[in-house]
């Protein structure tokens, strides 16, 4: 299983959990494509750990209506 060495994700303040979940999206495609599988783990593994714990923060998250698809508008 990945680990990593960051602070956990439930001990960052708000600004900082913005700040590496910005970062880890800002670097997926480079990620995904071109790290090791090791690197990759790890990079999931964290993403998953900060999208976790932002739903937990903000279970009614902001939802931009013309982000939305057609089916779901129905």
């Amino acid at each position: 299983m990945a680990t990593t060495d960051g602070v956990p994700a439930s001990e960052l303040p708000d600004e900082n959990l913005f700040r590496e979940l910005a970062s880890l999206h800002r670097t997926r495609l480079d990620t995904f494509r071109h790290a090791p599988d090791d690197a990759l783990a790890v990079h999931l593994a964290r993403t998953t750990e900060l999208e976790e714990e932002y739903l937990t923060r903000y279970p009614e998250r902001e939802i931009d209506p013309s982000r939305l698809t057609i089916t779901s508008r129905s």
